[in-house]
């Protein structure tokens, strides 16, 4: 077999999508299957994670993965894993879940970071890079040992989406400093845990030591699983990475790895980065992640802002009881019909609400008798546009250095044309479409070859000055919503307060009871 039928494989887990796929030596697709990740419980502020589910959703994947690389003559040299950061995925010694996950879009810890000392959580941030914030581990660690103790004193390891997923595929606990870092809980100058952020929300230092050693994202933690190569038909023993976080992959996957570059990635999560080099003091963002590369991190600010707004606009436009929704590129296109600025029609892209607005919910502005689906999707659009402006207008008064080259827009709205054009006149730069379909199992596929030995060169990126999108002439009539916009978010913190009162007082289901491990 010849070295262009060597392929790697990267498995990346969203909140709303698991995918496994497959490259080439050169970085080329030759694979991929999609399933959606399981969850159980989702209100307003708590969302749960069936974890034995996810593991067999990830181990399905692979098994028909498998089958498609096989049909095609393709070899895998070894799996890495990526997955959204943060969150909590509690298992007892033996890898067991102790109870549901809780995914990194969960709020029902705010309490426990309001009641943190301001001057306190800047230590954090200047010690890790990163603020603390309602879904970090430590504060949902703190969370478990309130409302389930029982669970909480079952807890062997404290691991992240990746690291649950990592340990199916292995049998071994891990984690790497990609993920450790978005936790807060790694010192940038010492590259060690700290106990600061357990010291912070009331847990004793010695929970350090639910937390797996750290490795570098690259490092090989064992080999692929007897049970696992069974149920998938991949050979047993084949190498598996300690992976990094989402954010990280799919930034190492639009080709992000040089300090100045920024990513911005349309997803789920809006994620707004810089690569920086990795040193005290950090850049005042909300989340900074080590990269592979050790000296050099990712800046960023984050939030549920983004493609998930458009995703509810279709579900919300079809009839009701109806399973899936309206096609995206249905709307896009009806969208693509209304000029900037939807007729003065303002969307503030909260569904999933944001870390920094903790009681915000989606909110139209201006709507009249005037505006159709055209508007809605229009004003969605750009009303996400508008959030990544006023996060990567944080990231640059943060001190992270930008370098002169377009930035890289990747996930839907680099996908769509006329979403692309409003991310460039509404952030006012070039942004370079990145078209590749999985970034995320790209990138962390992409750390295999130096991992294994087989090359140390970087897959390259699509950088055609056809996928430029340049400023046009919308350019001023978003400069004037924006401001618009700004002035609107500033204002509406009174009026989510009311209605997160009404919601939660007449409309939030009362909570189950968590269950305590061994029910």
């Amino acid at each position: 077999m010849t070295d262009l039928a060597t392929c790697y494989i990267g498995v990346d887990v969203g909140l709303t999508a698991s995918k496994a796929a497959a490259f080439d030596a050169e970085g080329r697709e030759v694979g991929v299957v999609h399933a959606r990740t399981p969850r159980t419980t989702t209100t307003a502020h708590r969302h749960d994670v069936d974890m034995p589910g996810l593991a067999g959703t990830v181990i399905t994947l692979l098994g028909r993965l498998a089958a498609e690389l096989a049909a095609g003559g393709y070899v895998p040299a070894g799996i890495g894993v990526a997955a959204h950061g943060n969150g909590l995925y509690p298992v007892d010694a033996d890898l067991r879940p102790v109870g549901p996950a809780i995914a990194s879009s969960d709020s029902r810890a705010r309490h426990i970071v309001d009641a943190i000392p301001p001057e306190a959580a800047r230590a954090l941030a200047a010690e890790t890079g990163s603020i603390p914030w309602a879904a970090q581990p430590a504060v949902l660690l703190r969370w478990l040992h309130d409302h389930d103790p029982g669970a909480y004193a079952a807890t062997r390891w404290a691991l992240s989406c990746k690291d649950w997923v990592t340990s199916q595929l292995t049998g071994r606990p891990s984690a790497d400093f990609s993920d450790a870092s978005a936790f807060g809980m790694v010192a940038l100058d010492t590259r060690r845990y700290t106990p600061t952020a357990l010291e912070l929300v009331g847990l004793p230092a010695g929970d350090l030591d639910r937390f797996p050693a750290l490795r570098e994202s690259g490092e090989v933690v064992a080999g692929l699983s007897a049970r696992v190569a069974e149920l998938t038909g991949l050979p047993e023993g084949l190498p598996v990475i300690a992976g990094c976080m989402d954010c990280v992959a799919a930034t190492l996957g639009a080709g992000g790895r040089e300090p100045g570059d920024v990513t911005i990635i349309v997803g789920t999560w809006a994620i707004n980065g810089v690569v920086v080099p990795a040193r005290v003091p950090a850049p005042g963002v909300t989340l900074s992640a080590l990269m592979p590369d050790s000296r050099t991190m990712l800046a960023m600010e984050v939030a549920p802002t983004s493609a998930a707004n458009l995703e509810w606009l279709a579900s919300a436009c079809a009839p009701h009881g109806q399973v899936g929704g309206v096609p995206a590129a249905e709307l896009l296109r009806e969208a693509a019909e209304v000029g900037p600025g939807a007729d003065g029609l303002l969307f503030l892209p909260f569904v999933n609400g944001a870390p920094e607005h903790p009681a915000a919910s989606g909110t139209f502005l201006g709507l009249s008798g005037l505006h159709r689906r055209g508007h809605l999707t229009r004003a969605v659009i750009e009303g996400v546009a508008q959030y990544h402006r006023v996060q990567l207008d944080r990231v640059l008064a943060s001190g992270a250095a930008v370098g002169d080259r377009p930035w890289r827009l990747a996930g839907g709205g680099a996908r769509s044309e006329v979403w692309a054009q409003v991310f460039a006149d509404v952030l006012g730069r070039p942004v370079r479409r990145q078209l590749t379909s999985e970034l995320g199992a790209r990138g962390v596929a992409s750390l295999l070859p130096a991992a294994l030995g087989h090359a140390d060169a970087p897959w390259s990126i699509s950088d055609s000055d056809d996928l430029c999108v340049r400023p046009g002439p919308g350019r001023e009539a978003y400069v004037r919503q924006g401001q618009a916009f700004d002035r609107c978010l500033a204002g509406m913190s009174a009026a989510w307060s009311e209605v997160e009162r009404y919601r939660s007082t007449e409309f939030e289901p009362a909570p189950v009871q968590p269950a305590t491990a061994g029910a």
